[in-house]
């Protein structure tokens, strides 16, 4: 490997990638460590459901929407990619995605969940990379305590205080929660920051500050609010969510997005919850601060909320991570049910069993526990949760009078659309004798009725998808990439020779010795010099390792998508001279078509004399 190196530094210099970035200086050893005691079906399984197909495991992507599952898992090579949306990596690529972690967050949240000791690098935040972004974490942190001290040792805040314990917030559950008190000035927050050095227009990035609509300077963006922090799940502050203390609109503002701080990747609560949420192996999902807050000191401490937006597939993939089953505890009402109700297919996709708590009629969770107590919240809403299939039944019955013939065989055509497409002949028979009860119908027509819509049900299905090619989307071949059989054959060939190199460390040698980096795509010849530099440090083949060290997103997928290719059989020299070859004429097919197009444009001008010298020239590219 004697211009590994050389290569690497050329890799470099191309600056198609950066190896040190985001690396946080993290010693091999420790990585290497992190990725054998983290299997990739193990960590994948923990947030996406995986079913073995051959030597893969397949499931729904969890960074983009699909119905057609077209993620896999490569067991041997530890190594996950998408076909639609060309995601990939290895276990710590996984966890940056999925959890939105940097390299060294990621790295230092798998060692500590496998107890792997970190010596002398403890992980720390790299303050050196992202010193805007630490900023802002630390202006929200001293925001939030002087929130928190403004409630409860001012006099601005006790009328805040006063609003919070007629709620029936303890001093306890304020301090746990850090809920705070914007007071009704323009500037508290403005000065406070300004006075500790904050750079203003970092802070209105940050969401923290708002420009005056008029003149020069700043405001502060939460005025006369009840003030909550936001978390993430490492349980750092990255945004707030302020309710109006009086009258007006909106009752409750949040922070803005921000680097920090996304709607969709965030659940309110989830640091506090996620050690009860794996103890449990359940959540429960609210709607709101406060009735997660009025759980908790109920007792019902793995609530988490989403942040005041409609439940996303992120959130649910955050959920499959910690739990099997989530229990939606949603407002009484038809918003808070048809919510619930959106919900199902989300969560139910994630692998999540679900079911509904149902919260009495104009009521909300925090309504019911102030008026009938923590215990009867948890025995009577919590511990009675129904299937969804049941609570769809009753969402389904409120529409309809059934002491009216009319009411009863609408109810009865609606509830037959919700049980009939049951696999389980139990459950089919349990709900149908629930409706047969209720609407007076015999038991025996019901089940009829629900036998004829199934066999509907399943014509239609058979028409159209195929079940059984239920995997196969039209992007790619059972156990292939697609992509490639759609490139040149130059193209083509690179992919196979990095394909081998990155498997066999001989093969790498020859392919150095007798290719270089003349590859013709730019992400192939930085791949191949990071290869032999990987390699020249005294390293085996181990697509997962290899992978860390390459600390760049389109380089991991493209290594990814790579080594998801079949290569056919055992490499040996004469096949790597084939592919080689196709690599080198790549060039020279190039200059000749180049050439061939000028004559014909010589000799569409009547330029036969310049067409003759083309002519010679290509004569000799073709000897070459």
């Amino acid at each position: 490997m004697s211009n590994g190196i050389e290569l690497y530094l050329r890799a470099k210099e191309m600056k198609v990638v950066n190896m040190s970035a985001g690396q946080g200086n993290i010693p091999d050893d420790i990585i290497e460590s992190v990725l054998q005691h983290h299997d990739i079906v193990d960590t994948v399984s923990k947030y996406v459901h995986l079913t073995k197909q051959g030597k893969y495991m397949k499931g729904l992507c969890p960074f983009h929407s699909e119905k057609t599952p077209s993620f896999t898992v490569t067991p041997d090579r530890q190594i996950f990619y998408c076909y639609g949306c060309g995601a990939g990596g290895n276990a710590i690529k996984f966890m940056m995605e999925i959890e939105g972690l940097s390299f060294p967050e990621a790295v230092r949240t798998m060692a500590e969940e496998s107890h792997i000791p970190l010596g002398e690098w403890q992980g720390r935040d790299s303050s050196h990379q992202h010193p805007e972004l630490d900023r802002l974490l630390q202006a929200y942190e001293l925001t939030s305590k002087m929130y928190h001290f403004l409630l409860k040792n001012t006099e601005h805040g006790k009328p805040a205080m006063e609003y919070l314990r007629s709620r029936g917030f303890s001093d306890k559950i304020i301090d746990q929660f850090q809920i705070g008190y914007a007071p009704n000035r323009w500037d508290t927050i403005v000065q406070f920051l300004e006075k500790r050095s904050f750079d203003p227009v970092e802070m209105e990035k940050g969401g923290l500050i708002s420009p005056r609509h008029e003149g020069d300077g700043y405001v502060d963006r939460f005025r006369d609010r009840i003030m909550f922090p936001i978390w993430n799940r490492n349980g750092k502050v990255i945004a707030f969510a302020g309710r109006i203390l009086g009258e007006g609109q909106p009752k409750y503002l949040n922070s803005p997005e921000t680097k920090l701080f996304n709607k969709s990747r965030t659940l309110y609560n989830l640091h506090h919850a996620k050690t009860s949420i794996r103890k449990l192996r359940q959540s429960v999902l609210f709607e709101g601060y406060g009735d997660v807050i009025s759980a908790w000191e109920a007792g019902v401490q793995n609530g988490v909320a989403a942040m005041g937006t409609a439940l996303t597939e992120h959130h649910a993939t955050m959920l499959k991570g910690l739990c099997d089953e989530v229990i939606i505890c949603y407002d009484g009402d038809r918003a808070g049910q048809a919510a619930a109700l959106k919900n199902f297919p989300l969560l139910e996709n994630a692998g999540l069993h679900v079911k509904v708590a149902l919260v009495s009629d104009g009521m909300d969770p925090d309504d019911f526990i102030r008026q009938y107590g923590g215990e009867r919240f948890q025995r009577q809403i919590i511990e009675s949760a129904v299937s969804t299939v049941k609570f769809k039944l009753i969402y389904l019955k409120k529409n309809h009078i059934l002491q009216e013939e009319e009411g009863r065989i609408a109810y009865s055509r609606e509830a037959l659309n919700v049980i009939a497409p049951l696999s389980s002949p139990t459950e089919r028979e349990v709900y149908l004798r629930e409706v047969s009860s209720e609407v007076k119908v015999d038991f025996e027509t019901l089940k009829q009725e629900c036998n004829l819509l199934r066999q509907s049900l399943q014509k239609k299905q058979n028409f159209g998808d195929n079940n059984e090619n239920g995997w196969n989307n039209g992007r790619h071949k059972k156990g292939q990439v697609s992509t490639p059989n759609l490139l040149p054959a130059y193209h083509v060939a690179e992919r196979r020779l990095l394909h081998w190199m990155m498997q066999d460390l001989e093969a790498a040698e020859y392919v150095e010795k007798h290719l270089g980096d003349a590859f013709n795509i730019e992400d192939h010849a930085a791949i191949a010099a990071y290869l032999y530099a990987y390699y020249a440090q005294g390293k085996l083949p181990d697509t997962s390792r290899f992978i860390s060290s390459l600390q760049d997103d389109r380089l991991e997928k493209n290594v990814s998508s790579i080594m998801m290719m079949d290569a056919p059989g055992v490499w040996a020299p004469h096949i790597l001279d084939d592919y080689i070859h196709q690599v080198r004429k790549f060039p020279l097919q190039e200059q000749l078509d180049l050439k061939r197009e000028e004559m014909r444009a010589a000799e569409r001008l009547g330029d036969f004399l310049r067409a003759a010298q083309i002519a010679s020239e290509i004569i000799a590219l073709e000897r070459q």
